[in-house]
């Protein structure tokens, strides 16, 4: 019935209702009508048919402006609609209909290009699985307050599940039993800890987004069978490195260290190798510990609390290449000429040790400042070898295409106490980025391998940008009086690359190129092979992080079972082919949680930081414009909101298509890429929430 009910809906681009179908489908009978009925519903809770509020149905592809995803909201208000292989769906506050984070959503296009917009028709299911709020004290005895103060429910606590609560402890909950609209029964399932004690806050975040900082009990069992050495047996028909120069170069506090490098000569040819952690000799499948390293499927760093993807007696210890110890390894050798092309490469099983845990501060610092900390003193002259083989290969990228945002992160600096006590602007350096692109070559040569030999697997990809996105920035560059020399026809990473060039000497850069990258599709992985434009990549993937990537770990086990174990049978790749998309796509979805997850950290982190600065001047940029004010971003990243009603002196319109705020009298204009001059007012850890306001000069202009 389905297959024949979806081949007719292909040729129908009005709804219809039910008996219309029915009767165009020929059928006869009660029965087949209750089966059509049935199916129709099936189709519908799986998002492939539209039904409207007048009962008709249409197939959803038929209907170009309608779109399913899942919402993400942002602290400024607004929201996303996440779609999957298409641009996500901009949603203003007044356009959510009710939406909160995590809803699958019916919205409709509003509009398309740069920021394409939407409202939301129709809330289709509700995830309320990973509700977080703080246990408090009412007039019927303890209830609950939602950390998401947008998800509108009421929400009566099971007096069982509270023994052991006081007001002021964070927990997580579930709903049991529904009462009516937005009424519900909940029970305490975990409590994360008080409020106000170190650690509870960033805990609140990850219990959100679904990441568990605890395994399971069969994972923990299983670990009792994991070796702290490696053993003799383990060795067997690897290639022994051990002899070799082969070191790691990490953040200072870094414990998961998965990747190691060397370098030799060959003439005139560099020899680089890429020694990677073989996590997969240790995390089968088909294990408890195989399974929760697939639902994490990602390590997640918020702010100094790590949550791993493998316990700390894997990422920590037997798997990560700590100094002086034995450990397996993926290796990936690449003989490099003069001009950055890998010539010739080796994928292999070998075991190294590793001579030096160096850091990206020291290494920096004999790289660009010639000073060598004490014992670096060895690795001086390989050092320098290798920075001049990393900018070899960096204007080979180029060269091609590639494109560098360097975009600086912000980093947290917190005490013992876990308090936020500075955030600083983190820049890399020749250090980070000699790592970077060793990494990317190893990645690139893995995936281009495979996709010669035509095997199932999993690459990291990343679409050519949306034509009415890179039309609609470049308009947005007109309004602010500049206009593009490169011709953005025919869109290829070349293109992008001159675009960047171009806007490098504006005073906006930082700004432009932020919503230039924001103009592009999101990376993620695939089975699909469709190259990486942000690298200007034929083939790419991520083999280099197995320790804390689902992904990468899968990368090994396949590279072991088609260059090790020689299985090319047709059972295997069957399976492959449809287990891969399953990985990748539940990869890509974790990936984006961890994100949300760090970002939602940072600006509650970034908050509580600026509490203790609440009336001091800050010079800032205005990086975005909404229609309730403008977000001024500060030199260390820190951004707060000038709302519109602080704005003295006139009465201030917003103009979406100029992203700027216009007095009605005055025409004081406020745009993107202005700089200001703004106070703080107003800073909430709670609400993760800063708020400035415009300095006025003694004149009583605004600066």
């Amino acid at each position: 019935m389905e297959e024949q009910l979806l081949k007719y809906m292909e040729t129908m681009y009005d709804a219809k209702d039910l008996i219309s179908i029915n009767d165009a489908l020929g059928l006869k009978s009660a029965e087949a009508l209750r089966e059509l009925q049935d199916t129709l519903n099936n189709l519908v809770d799986r998002y492939i048919v539209f039904k409207t509020k007048k009962d008709k149905y249409i197939l959803l592809k038929n209907c170009p402006n309608l779109k399913v995803g899942k919402y993400q909201a942002n602290k400024k208000g607004f929201g996303f609609v996440l779609l999957t292989k298409e641009d996500d769906l901009y949603i203003s506050e007044e356009n959510a209909n009710g939406a909160i984070q995590d809803d699958v959503v019916l919205a409709e296009v509003l509009r398309k290009g740069i920021k394409p917009e939407g409202h939301i028709i129709k809330i289709l299911k509700r995830d309320l699985h990973n509700l977080v709020g703080e246990i408090i004290e009412t007039k019927k005895g303890l209830g609950i307050k939602l950390d998401d103060d947008k998800i509108d429910l009421v929400i009566k606590l099971d007096k069982k599940s509270l023994t052991g609560c006081v007001p002021g402890h964070k927990v997580l909950i579930k709903l049991t039993t529904e009462l009516g609209r937005k009424k519900y029964i909940g029970e305490v399932i975990k409590i994360l800890g008080h409020k106000d004690d170190p650690g509870t806050d960033i805990l609140s975040i990850a219990y959100k987004y679904g990441i568990d900082p605890e395994f399971s009990p069969k994972t923990i069992k299983e670990l009792e069978d994991l070796p702290e050495e490696v053993k003799e047996s383990d060795l067997l028909n690897r290639v022994d490195l051990t002899e070799k120069v082969i070191f790691t170069i990490d953040g200072s506090h870094t414990k998961d260290i998965d990747d190691a490098i060397s370098l030799e000569m060959d003439g005139d040819n560099y020899v680089l190798g890429v020694h990677i952690a073989d996590v997969s000799n240790y995390v089968k499948e088909n294990t408890s510990l195989g399974d929760d390293a697939y639902e994490r499927a990602t390590s997640n760093y918020l702010a100094n609390t790590v949550i791993p993807m493998l316990p700390h007696q894997l990422s920590n210890g037997i798997c990560s290449l700590n100094e002086g110890v034995t450990r397996l390894t993926m290796s990936c050798v690449m003989t490099i000429n003069k001009a950055g092309k890998v010539i010739d490469y080796n994928i292999f099983e070998s075991y190294i040790k590793s001579r030096k845990k160096m850091t990206y501060e020291a290494v920096n610092d004999i790289l660009i400042r010639d000073i060598v900390a004490e014992g670096y003193e060895p690795f001086v002259e390989i050092l320098k070898k290798m920075n001049e083989l990393a900018h070899i290969l960096r204007k080979e990228k180029i060269s091609r295409g590639y494109i560098d945002f360097d975009l600086d992160e912000p980093e947290i600096i917190q005490d013992e106490n876990g308090k936020a006590i500075d955030v600083v602007r983190v820049e890399r350096e020749d250090g980070e980025k000699l790592i970077e692109d060793f990494m990317i070559a190893a990645n690139e040569t893995v995936a281009s391998h495979i996709y010669n030999m035509d095997l199932p697997f999993i690459y990291r990809v990343h679409g050519t940008p949306n034509s009415d996105k890179i039309d609609d920035f470049t308009n947005l560059l007109k309004v602010l009086g500049y206009s593009l020399k490169t011709r953005v026809i025919d869109m290829n990473p070349k293109t992008m690359q001159n675009i960047l060039k171009e806007l490098a000497d504006k005073p906006e850069f930082t700004i432009l190129s932020s919503m230039l990258l924001r103009s592009m599709k999101k990376a993620e992985y695939s089975k699909e092979n469709i190259g990486h434009f942000g690298l200007a990549s034929k083939a790419y993937t991520h083999f280099t992080s197995p320790i804390r990537r689902f992904p990468d770990l899968t990368v090994h086990r396949l590279l072991k079972k088609y260059l090790v174990e020689k299985d090319f049978s047709m059972s295997t790749i069957d399976y492959l082919n449809t287990n891969l998309v399953l990985i990748a796509d539940h990869s890509s979805e974790r990936e984006v949680a961890a994100q949300n997850a760090e970002r939602d950290v940072a600006d509650m982190k970034m908050a509580e930081y600026m509490e203790s600065h609440v009336g001091e001047i800050y010079e800032g940029i205005i990086d975005t414009v909404t229609s309730f004010g403008f977000f001024v971003e500060l030199p260390n990243l820190v951004e707060g909101l000038v709302h519109i009603s602080t704005i003295k002196g006139d009465f201030y319109n917003y103009v979406p298509e100029l992203l700027s705020l216009i007095g009605k009298s005055t025409k004081k204009t406020y745009r993107i890429g202005d700089k200001v001059t703004v106070r703080c007012v107003r800073a909430s850890k709670e609400a993760a929430m800063i708020d400035f306001e415009l300095v006025e000069e003694k004149n009583g202009d605004k600066k």
